[in-house]
């Protein structure tokens, strides 16, 4: 499955009230095409997963693929920390037309390393929709061994990672022992240059929001053999890389959404908007890297 070299974790739009902002939410879609975006991922942790209802995501899937129009793969976070929900949501899933499906690490319970692989193949081998997994131990509390990855990546319809937990070294273990087709994708902004070097494909972003042109140049001008260039690239889009996790995720990207007047700033309990304090130093970043953007 081909999702492209830069994906987004896209946010999802609420209204004054807390509900889905459905004509938001097409607006995003639509920016985000139009800045590079080549996957989009529907609910998964930039989007508030964990306080959005089944019956909201099941929405919020068929919604992004009715606008979506086939124009880029919609993969849709149904993982979660429980094996038998998280597959009859991927099964209802797969009924709104999405592409793929991205399964989170389970979180708080711990499973041992036999049980996240169980879990997941579980997963897979009851639906027919390829598979991205998420390892990101820094939010689960337990993450998946290098060697779990590779195993996981034998199975049926498992064909990529989302890999977010930091770690250069695992990165190229999965990359020189899972099969070829097997992609790898960086979970962390800021570190999308260096898995690059090393064998990933691109980047679930969170930064594409606002910045998607130049994470597009920099991703290109790498893999077009100008690294140098590439490189001076990632150092200017740092600032804004950090600045969208300054406060908890994502209510900075949700802010700069609403500088550039594309969706509301609002989040859910127990997120917060972000204080005067932090908004303030927020702009500074955002104003300034205009040409990052395309309102």
């Amino acid at each position: 499955m081909n999702f492209g070299r830069l994906s987004t974790a896209m946010v999802t739009p609420f209204d004054e009230h807390g509900d889905i902002d459905y004509t938001a939410l097409t607006r995003l879609i639509n920016h985000l095409i139009s800045t590079g975006t080549e996957s989009i991922v529907v609910a998964g942790t930039t989007g508030e997963s964990p306080t959005l209802s089944h019956e909201e995501k099941i929405s919020l899937f068929r919604h992004t693929v009715q606008t979506v129009n086939g124009r880029v793969p919609v993969i849709a976070g149904t993982g979660s920390n429980d094996t038998r929900a998280s597959l009859a949501l991927s099964l209802e899933a797969e009924k709104t037309g999405i592409d793929a499906v991205m399964l989170v690490t389970p979180y708080y319970n711990k499973p041992s390393q036999e049980g996240m692989y169980q879990h997941f193949r579980t997963i897979a081998e009851g639906i027919n929709t390829p598979v991205m997994l998420y390892n990101i131990p820094g939010r689960s509390a337990a993450g998946m061994t290098p060697e779990t990855i590779v195993r996981l990546s034998h199975v049926r319809n498992i064909c990529s990672i989302k890999e977010a937990s930091g770690d250069l070294e695992a990165a190229a273990y999965i990359l020189q022992h899972a099969p070829q087709d097997f992609t790898l994708y960086s979970g962390d902004d800021s570190l999308t240059l260096p898995l690059l070097s090393v064998g990933a494909t691109g980047v679930v972003s969170v930064s594409a929001h606002v910045a998607g042109e130049s994470m597009q140049d920099m991703i290109q001008s790498f893999f077009n053999g100008h690294p140098v260039y590439a490189a001076s690239r990632h150092r200017d889009m740092l600032p804004l890389m950090k600045s969208m996790f300054a406060a908890p995720s994502p209510t900075p990207v949700k802010a700069a959404l609403e500088m550039r007047g594309i969706i509301s700033g609002d989040v859910r309990l127990p997120m917060v908007r972000l204080n005067a304090e932090e908004e303030a130093l927020l702009r500074q970043v955002v104003q300034p890297a205009a040409s990052f953007y395309v309102g």
